[in-house]
């Protein structure tokens, strides 16, 4: 099980901003990431610590109930640790 944690950012815009459904969303995939933190579904990003990885899971409308949602998080094996750093909300 790999341990999954919120940035201060992420945590405000999902304590604050989001929807109801949008939020059950985003905690959903968060829940995937403690089983699989690199599903064949991420994209991988550019990272600059040669010790973690970086990925973003996009989620379309359908799937939140109200607006696109990019989930952007660095995963880190040897701590086996995932922290969400942005969750970026579409118009």
């Amino acid at each position: 099980m790999t341990y999954v944690f919120y940035s201060d950012a992420a945590e405000k815009i999902l304590r604050g901003d989001l929807s109801v459904s949008e939020r059950t969303a985003v905690m959903s995939v968060r829940a995937s990431l403690e089983e699989d933190p690199t599903p064949d579904h991420a994209r991988g990003l550019p990272d600059a610590d040669p010790r973690s990885e970086s990925y973003a899971i996009d989620l379309i409308p359908e799937q939140t109930g109200g607006r696109g949602i990019t989930i952007v998080y660095r995963h880190n094996q040897d701590l086996d640790a995932v922290l969400i750093l942005w969750l970026i909300a579409g118009p």
